[in-house]
């Protein structure tokens, strides 16, 4: 993927850094946020994009380190904050700092200004079509839906505001099943405006979505993150269909996809999740023992996971593995990628269609080095293997194992390292939402 060279940081300081107050923001890559919701124009709406695309970067370190934590996928070692080995190993959450609020508030602070995109789109003046608009409101809507399933997944039963477009009549909180609806519901509606949206977008898309840079490629990305939301209710018929209509390759590149794009020009972000391999107790991912002790021999994935020169030891925790997914700070980071659609392809199809599971079940394993599939065709069977394949094709993606282990039960299958350690199946909702 290109690295992304046009887009501005946005300084975006609104929306429970301390309060549930949706507060406004200062700019949308230098537009005023009060233009852009009152009469939004053709230069500021392809800026206001650009400016969520660009926070939606913010904090995803966090998330991903904090959720894969959780899942037992690495350790997050810094000796200056004791609470990645503490808290985060121990499952007891606090509902006041950094892990908790920070991601909270960074996911939420981008929907508002996508619903400042949708306010400024209803009272533009300029001169848009009307297929011009369709194609805005599906890409934020599609954006949007993402952005809120960051939160869901790490709130999970707690649920989560959907409606916040008024900061001074916010939603009330939706159980995790009602928000994945809702999500699938915010997620058709953005299809039905990209799919009448006309041939291009008003805007330039970054280079990250370069495989979906017109309104009807758009909507596979859309597709397929509808369908994740699809396996996660367990609605294996509707996630079938729209895997169908998503970029779902079972031939193809393994790594195509959406990326975060990062560089280190101007105000741009680098990539937080990059640590140069032997990285020391001060700041450090090492791969959690059974990431290999439990795989298969053979499986080229470890190299995610190379061995270290000495091991690290903190906290009563020793590792001899990196976590190195990322060879430098301006690699980009998979939002969904086709390897993730075939593993839910599997999935969709392990209870009716058995066969068609294993033959998906199988790219995924040569593709790793590893024979075909041998075991039981089962759907216990099928999912042990989908649940493994997905551990190893995803590792340190976006707390994938931690949301797979909760949503089939197994939160008490995760190893415990140290006496006094445990899990937690959600993180509390921020301290300030409940006053």
């Amino acid at each position: 993927m290109k690295t992304l060279n046009n887009l501005l940081i946005v300084t975006l300081i609104f929306l429970f850094l301390g309060s549930c107050e949706v507060q406004e923001g200062r700019n949308l890559n230098g537009a005023d946020t009060t233009s852009i919701s009152e009469d939004v124009s053709r230069g500021e709406l392809g800026d206001a994009i650009a400016g969520i695309l660009s926070d939606m970067r913010d904090r995803i370190e966090t998330q991903v380190d904090a959720t894969s934590v959780l899942g037992r996928e690495y350790w997050r070692i810094q000796s200056s904050d004791p609470r990645w080995t503490g808290d985060l190993l121990t499952g007891l959450l606090d509902d006041n700092t950094f892990y908790t609020t920070a991601p909270y508030s960074a996911r939420y602070a981008t929907v508002k200004d996508i619903n400042l995109v949708l306010e400024g789109l209803v009272n533009s003046t300029a001169d848009f079509t009307e297929a011009e608009k369709a194609a805005a409101r599906g890409l934020v809507n599609t954006l949007k839906a993402h952005e809120l399933l960051m939160v869901l997944n790490a709130q999970y039963q707690n649920g989560i505001r959907i409606e916040v477009s008024d900061p001074d009549n916010l939603g009330s909180f939706v159980g995790y099943s009602e928000a994945l609806s809702s999500l699938s519901s915010i997620l058709s509606d953005a299809s039905s405006d990209l799919l009448n949206a006309g041939a291009s977008f008003p805007f330039p898309i970054p280079s990250g979505f370069e495989d979906f840079n017109t309104p009807s490629t758009f909507d596979e990305f859309n597709k397929a993150l509808a369908a994740r939301i699809a396996v996660y209710q367990g609605n294996y018929t509707e996630a079938l269909a729209l895997l169908s209509e998503s970029f779902l390759d079972l031939g193809g590149d393994l790594n195509s996809g959406a990326y975060f794009t990062f560089s280190l020009t101007g105000a741009d972000l680098s990539n937080q999740l990059f640590f140069a391999q032997n990285s020391t107790i001060a700041n450090a991912r090492i791969a959690h023992p059974t990431f290999i002790t439990d795989a298969e021999a053979g499986d080229t994935r470890l190299n995610k996971a190379p061995l270290r020169d000495a091991p690290l030891t903190a906290d009563g925790l020793t590792g001899e593995n990196d976590v190195f997914i990322y060879q430098s700070n301006v690699d980009p980071v998979g939002i969904i990628r086709n390897e993730e659609l075939i593993l839910l392809y599997a999935e969709a199809n392990h209870i009716n269609d058995p066969t068609e599971a294993v033959n998906a079940i199988n790219i995924i394993r040569n593709a790793a080095g590893l024979p075909n599939y041998s075991g039981g065709t089962a759907p216990a069977d099928l999912v042990n293997e989908i649940l493994q394949q997905r551990r190893y094709s995803l590792f340190a993606e976006g707390g994938h194992r931690w949301i797979d282990v909760r949503r089939f039960d197994r939160l008490g299958d995760l190893p415990l390292d140290r006496p006094g350690d445990g899990t937690a199946e959600q993180f509390p909702i921020p301290q300030n939402e409940n006053q």
